[in-house]
Parts: structure tokens; sequence; C-alpha cells
């Protein structure tokens, strides 16, 4: 699903993996599955042509090397086809609620705004991250601010009259 939700909405993936996880129920049976039958199965998402066949490799590895158990471990998770820092780090801190800070764009402009860091390489960010937010609470941190980026603190029309941090912001009021 990590793999598949990158510029995709939430509600998208959730909604074609519900029937394509009844489908195919294994990395295995991904693995074995033809790239047309892949594709017509994942054909509702962005990208899904390049996603079927990322999906695909990275099952074929995750059955080579890890007995076709998803590696809890983000420098295992980054060394499979399709899987960066940012998912690998979904995976760690959503999936096996472990400690993981993720930086997706939500997180990123947020973090920006409110001058936690002004890196723009979310790798780096991350890092930067993981020095100042206590390790326990990194998972909980990304997913609070991913939700306060997706509802609040937007792109485009933030709601900086509604934001609960908007006295930490300088965005707000024009900077």
């Amino acid at each position: 699903m990590a793999i598949l939700a990158a510029q995709e909405s939430d509600k998208v993936v959730n909604e074609v993996c519900r029937e394509f996880f009844l489908k195919y129920p294994s990395p295995e049976h991904i693995a074995c599955a033809s790239d047309e039958e892949l594709q017509t199965d994942l054909k509702r998402i962005n990208f899904y042509r390049r996603k079927a066949k990322l999906v695909k490799e990275c099952c074929k590895k995750l059955v080579e090397l890890h007995d076709g158990e998803v590696p809890k471990d983000i420098e295992l998770l980054v060394q499979l086809p399709g899987v960066g820092r940012k998912t690998a780090s979904m995976v760690v801190g959503g999936a096996f609620g472990l400690p993981a800070i993720i930086v997706d764009r939500h997180v990123q402009r947020v973090v920006q705004r409110v001058c936690l860091s002004k890196e723009k390489n979310p790798d780096k960010m991350e890092m930067e991250l993981r020095k100042i937010v206590p390790r326990e609470l990194w998972t909980k941190f990304s997913l609070l601010l991913m939700t306060h980026g997706k509802r609040v603190c937007k792109a485009r029309n933030p709601k900086c009259e509604e934001c609960v941090i908007n006295d930490l912001c300088e965005f707000y009021g024009g900077g």
C-alpha cells in the first residue's frame, strides 16, 4: 500500500487495496501474477503501470531475501525496489508501530512553516527531526503533522485562523 500511495489519495488506495489484497494475499501471489493482470487490478491508481511493476519487483525481493516477510527495519526496506525512506518509514511507523519520522509533503510543509527545519531534502529533514523530537514520539509526531498538513496547513488556502499552532508559524500573516 505504501508504494501505491505515492501521489494518490488515501481514499482511492484504500478502495483499490481492499480488493487487491483479497486477490493477492501474500507477496508470493503478487510476484507470480502477470504484469497485465496487476495493471488491470491497479488501474484506478495514478501511475498504475509503473506501480504494478514496482510492487511486483518488491514482492519478488521480499520472497527472495526475506521469505515473504516485510522487514521491520528502514535500512532493509529501502533496499527493496520502489521503497524510499518515506515509504520505509511509513511501513515501520504505521504498520509495525515502531518509532519512525515520516516526512511526506504535508509534514515537510508544516515543519518548514513553523521553522523546525529549513531543509528542502526530505531525507535530510528526517535526520534533523530525529535530533529534536523524542524517539518515542517520532511516529505520532509525523502522523499528527501529516494530518494537520492535509486538513489545516494546506499548500493552497491554508486555514491559518483555525490553526492551533499559528503563533509558531512564519507563514501566518504573510511571514
